[in-house]
């Protein structure tokens, strides 16, 4: 009999502290989607895209990637860049095949990223490049500090 009363106990004990933080779980599952429906702030997004193909192909693939998910998160919710290196250089040559959409990308605040240890190594001079756009020591290394940093990394 005394067992019982102690099972009893037990029960009685698990059940009042199940009840007790039943309200705090379905906060905790509830509040992020109230603050969507509150039209409160989203989580920021940062992603840094690489490009070092010499393919305008590929170059036009990272610049709709780009609006993409400007327009997928809202622009305010997202940091954007596209880093250029190697042979994708040419992108932000201000001869380049997409020169009208890189005026498109930063009026729209997409950083265009050059690699200047490819412009070193090419010869080529920022007078050679598009106006606006912003430079890195080395693109790789660039790409790697922003990851660390905790922003997400796309290669189309």
């Amino acid at each position: 009999m005394k067992l019982s009363l102690v099972n009893r106990a037990l029960a009685a004990a698990f059940l009042a502290g199940a009840m007790a933080l039943a309200p705090a779980f379905t906060y905790a599952q509830s509040a992020p989607k109230q603050a969507a429906q509150k039209g409160q702030k989203a989580k920021h997004y940062k992603v840094v895209l690489q490009v070092s193909d010499a393919d305008p192909a590929k170059w036009n693939l990272a610049l709709n990637n780009a609006r993409n998910v400007q327009e997928d998160l809202g622009k305010g919710n997202v940091d954007v860049e596209i880093v250029a290196y190697g042979p994708g250089l040419g992108m932000l040559k201000a001869d380049s095949k997409v020169a009208d959409r890189l005026a498109q990308a930063l009026d729209s605040n997409i950083g265009l990223m050059a690699c200047e240890n490819t412009m070193r190594n090419t010869k080529v001079t920022k007078a050679d490049m598009y106006g606006g756009i912003h430079y890195v020591d080395a693109g790789v290394v660039h790409i790697m500090k922003r990851q660390r940093e905790g922003w997400a990394y796309v290669r189309p």
